[in-house]
């Protein structure tokens, strides 16, 4: 049978209770502690500090291949010097008033080894009203400095053409340009050139010869040979005298008659 509340018996129960209560809070009798609860170990592995995978993110930039050695220049043109000046070669006075061209000519092939007498070379060429094809005039004529045709002269062609029966590799040029005209005398190869007097200017003029082809011709033609250049000069030999001059004086007396000479090639 249960006990009946208000009962001794009740009462010694609580009592006891009572009594517990008090000694486990003045410390009398230890309470047991339950351990703290321990969380579980996380089963998912967490990602290394370094990326196992060999593949590179596509927002990387791809590293530069560093070469071993330095890549070699390759130079396909030698480079022209800023002066050269050809000392070896000599020359003479004309001989007749309009054979200037025959007088440079055999100055320009006794430097190379050939001799020639220049009344030899001035009758050897072919006679013309246009000096593109043979000699214009009478070359001892005083009448310097007229057109065709007038006593005249003879332009580069025919000049080329004898020096090549003397067995000179001449060839008759234009429109040449001044690293031309230093790409030449740096190699030691003099050039045989129009110019106008002694380096002056003269307006060209078309002259239409006898079969009806049309040339351009200046008063005062006149040939010279080149012989060296720096950065503001060129220098040429003129009836045996040298003779230097600022280059756009130069290119402008040359320019006349279109840049027109005769090179060894």
């Amino acid at each position: 049978m249960a006990p009946r509340q208000g009962s001794p018996t009740s009462r010694l129960i609580l009592s006891s209770i009572v009594i517990i209560l008090i000694l486990v809070l003045a410390g009398c009798i230890p309470a047991e502690v339950a351990p703290p609860l321990t969380p579980p170990s996380p089963t998912v592995e967490l990602p290394s500090p370094s990326p196992t995978s060999s593949v590179t993110p596509t927002n990387e930039p791809t590293p530069l291949v560093q070469p071993s050695s330095q890549p070699t220049l390759i130079v396909t043109e030698s480079a022209i010097p800023s002066s050269a000046m050809i000392t070896t070669i000599s020359g003479h006075e004309q001989t007749y008033e309009l054979g200037c061209e025959a007088s440079a000519a055999v100055d320009w092939a006794g430097y190379f080894g050939v001799l020639i007498y220049e009344s030899t070379f001035q009758f050897e060429l072919p006679l013309s009203d246009n000096p593109e094809l043979g000699f214009v005039g009478n070359v001892t004529t005083d009448g310097w400095g007229q057109i065709p045709p007038d006593a005249y002269g003879v332009h580069a062609p025919p000049i080329a053409e004898l020096l090549r029966e003397y067995g000179l590799p001449a060839q008759a040029v234009r429109g040449m340009t001044l690293e031309d005209v230093k790409g030449e005398l740096a190699e030691g190869d003099p050039i045989i050139a129009w110019v106008i007097g002694n380096m002056v200017y003269s307006d060209p003029v078309k002259y239409i010869d006898k079969q009806g082809n049309a040339v351009t011709v200046a008063p005062y033609e006149h040939v010279v040979i080149l012989v060296g250049y720096d950065e503001t000069t060129i220098t040429y030999m003129n009836n045996g005298f040298f003779y230097s001059v600022p280059t756009d004086v130069f290119l402008t007396s040359w320019g006349v008659l279109g840049n027109m000479a005769v090179i060894h090639d």
